[in-house]
């Protein structure tokens, strides 16, 4: 059923499901009245949904006001409205939803359920199944054949009038009036019975939105296109989940470049590395606009998914060059500079962008008293603005990013937590986030926001291992300022040494990132630290490389 289905109780700590503790509940719109106020990054109206609530905002019917969250659900999934509407009429054209009983005798949900019942939760009292069914609590079929394929959905849609009611479960439906006895479906436990039909609030939002009237209207008298939309559609649906084409294997891949897949050709010049890297040390730009530079273009790279990245460069092209994030301002200057650099050299600008990271990291590296290499693989290609679809990237923004010590707002979960989804994402262990962390902060690559906080170094810009010796030393306490800001202070003097955020902090707290910290901190192990941390960079730089598996 694409418009509603029920999440597990417990969910992963590493992922941010909402502020909301009990189902259903209405509180992560800015403003109820204006659906597109849905906090960010969610997409689902109601925690514990997938898409939208089947009955109607806020549990009432309401189509139109339906088509609001629908839109807002589906458009934060990257699809337009003929996406939505052919998913929606496509989806719904066969299956059926189930309500037919007491929704109190529901047992409960798979993760609460005792360990007979083998991970299937909402066992009934009374058996619970075929006819005694509930799940969504709607009840009936969405066609009078709902285990097979036609066009009835979008007869039934604009050719029926429909009218509101309660399912035996309680649940707000919509049933069409006076439909022949012919087109209702087969009772699911007496053959010989006819049963309901039924449609959630979001199938009739298809015909009373004005757009997705048009839609389905459109739809409805060619139906060559519908099945093309829908094909289209159902398509992106199941693999935008794999990023980009390369990652296709078998004989039933399409050919066919789709703008969504978000797909880059490597570049096909070969250039002089040590020519670029030269030009980028006589450029004069700080080792520290050269490694932020690079970590921001690499970061938008989601494992879940396998989108963003820095291949492309799409960090110089809109909406990616705006974000607040990425200091528009400062990312601005030093995208000119290096741009001018390939333009000269035939480098790619995805390849200059991380080969600058890597000067600068070496810089850092020699400044903190060692000689390290940090590998470079070039091949990175770049995209164009009409490759690039805002509507599928906007939703690749940071809204967080531990690792600079940055949060855009004042969210519900605290910026430790946001930390941890941020390494979750980028495929991160604990160890390699410890040491990620600890290196950005020495390097002094804070988003301007946090200004020095968890910058424990007299060495800013030396890759060294401060972090962990300050962060570890017992000479220090550490006094609240304020809710995600703290005073590190020395126990003699009572003087203020430091500044930290909580994602700084959270090392020393917790005792498996502590275990790390301490690790890092040891007198023997600075080198150890200096090899980790470029060995986790080199996997972020090439972590949306699928050749990458060879390169790391």
């Amino acid at each position: 059923m694409v418009s509603f289905f029920i999440l597990q109780k417990h969910t992963e700590k590493d992922v941010y499901w909402g502020k909301e503790t009990v189902p259903l509940a209405v509180n992560r719109y800015g403003d109820p009245q204006d659906r597109s106020s849905l906090e960010a990054p969610l997409a689902a109206s109601h925690f514990q949904l997938v898409y939208v609530n089947p009955e109607g905002v806020e549990g009432k019917p309401d189509p139109v006001r339906t088509a609001m969250d629908v839109r807002e659900t589906f458009g934060r999934m990257g699809m337009n409205d003929v996406e939505t509407a052919a998913l929606t009429v496509g989806g719904h054209s066969i299956g059926r939803a189930h309500g037919n009983g007491d929704p109190t005798n529901l047992g409960p949900e798979p993760a609460g359920a005792d360990i007979k019942e083998q991970g299937f939760g909402w066992v009934q009292k009374n058996g619970g199944t075929g006819v005694n069914q509930i799940t969504s609590g709607l009840e009936g079929a969405w066609t009078t054949n709902p285990d097979k394929w036609d066009h009835q959905y979008l007869d039934l849609l604009l050719n029926y009038e429909w009218e509101s009611k309660k399912s035996p479960a309680g649940a707000w439906q919509w049933e069409p009036i006076n439909l022949e006895e012919e087109k209702k479906p087969v009772d699911l436990g007496d053959p010989t019975k006819k049963a309901r039909l039924m449609f959630t609030d979001a199938d009739m939002a298809m015909a009373m939105d004005p757009e997705y009237r048009k839609i389905s209207e459109k739809f409805y008298k060619d139906p060559k296109f519908f099945e093309d939309s829908f094909a289209r559609a159902w398509f992106k649906l199941t693999h935008r989940t794999m990023g980009n084409k390369a990652n296709y294997i078998g004989p039933w891949a399409p050919k066919e470049d789709l703008l969504w897949q978000g797909n880059v050709q490597p570049s096909k010049k070969k250039f002089n590395v040590e020519k670029v890297k030269k030009m980028i040390v006589a450029s004069k730009l700080s080792n520290k606009d050269l490694i932020i530079t690079a970590w921001d273009s690499a970061r938008t790279y989601r494992r879940t998914d396998k989108r963003g990245g820095a291949n492309g460069a799409r960090i110089r092209l809109n909406p990616m060059k705006n974000w607040e994030a990425n200091e528009p301002k400062r990312l601005s200057k030093v995208l000119k500079v290096l741009e001018n650099i390939a333009k000269k050299t035939g480098a790619s600008i995805a390849d200059t962008i991380i080969l600058a990271g890597s000067v600068g990291l070496e810089k850092a590296i020699k400044k903190g008293g060692f000689k390290v290499k940090v590998p470079f693989h070039p091949g990175r290609g770049d995209s164009t603005q009409a490759q690039t679809e805002n509507r599928n990237f906007k939703w690749l923004e940071p809204l967080h990013d531990g690792f600079r010590n940055f949060v855009k707002s004042d969210y519900s979960v605290m910026p430790e937590e946001l930390l941890l989804e941020r390494a979750s994402l980028m495929g991160l262990t604990a160890q390699e986030m410890t040491c990620l962390v600890g290196g950005m902060r020495v390097l002094g690559t804070n988003h301007e926001s946090a200004k020095n906080k968890g910058v424990f170094t007299e060495k800013v810009g030396s890759l060294t291992n401060d972090f962990f010796l300050n962060l570890v030393d017992m000479k220090y306490i550490w006094k609240p300022t304020g809710k995600n800001s703290y005073d590190i202070i020395d126990r003699k003097t009572n003087k203020v040494k430091y500044t930290a955020s909580r994602a700084d902090l959270v090392f020393g707290s917790n005792s498996i990132l502590r275990s790390y910290a301490e690790v890092y901190a040891q007198d023997d192990n600075k080198e150890k630290f200096v090899k980790d941390f470029v060995a986790i960079w080199t996997k972020i730089m090439n972590a949306d490389r699928i050749e990458s598996r060879k390169l790391n």
